[in-house]
């Protein structure tokens, strides 16, 4: 089976989506990067470098250096799919971050979207 197309579209290139979602919404990009860095364990310079290098999203959460523990917490429905019940673990990743784009879209804040 073929994989999901999404896993060898450029981060960068979906990346702009998730800050104008946000920015629509009252919020900023830094809100993005910061959803962005503690899902992945990216700090705010590797997170530029990854969009500098224009890495595709299986690149992007592969090199990521530590998913956050609380990841697993991040729940609900995302165009449609249930983001808890994503079978593949990259497809997951990529949910969850969704999840969080749009949770902050949403005007949720920071500390709740964080599962703090």
């Amino acid at each position: 089976m073929p994989e999901h197309r999404i896993y060898a579209t450029p981060f960068a290139a979906v990346y702009p989506m998730y800050v104008e979602k946000a920015k629509r919404k009252g919020r900023t990009q830094d809100e993005v990067d910061r959803l962005i860095c503690w899902l992945t364990g990216y700090d705010p310079a590797a997170l530029l470098r990854q969009l500098q290098r224009k890495v595709d999203f299986k690149a992007f959460f592969l090199e990521a250096p530590a998913m956050h523990p609380n990841s697993s917490l991040i729940k609900g429905v995302v165009c449609g799919v249930r983001v808890e019940e994503v079978q593949d673990p990259l497809m997951q990743k990529i949910r969850q971050l969704d999840k969080l784009v749009d949770e902050l879209a949403k005007g949720k804040t920071m500390e709740k979207i964080l599962r703090q």
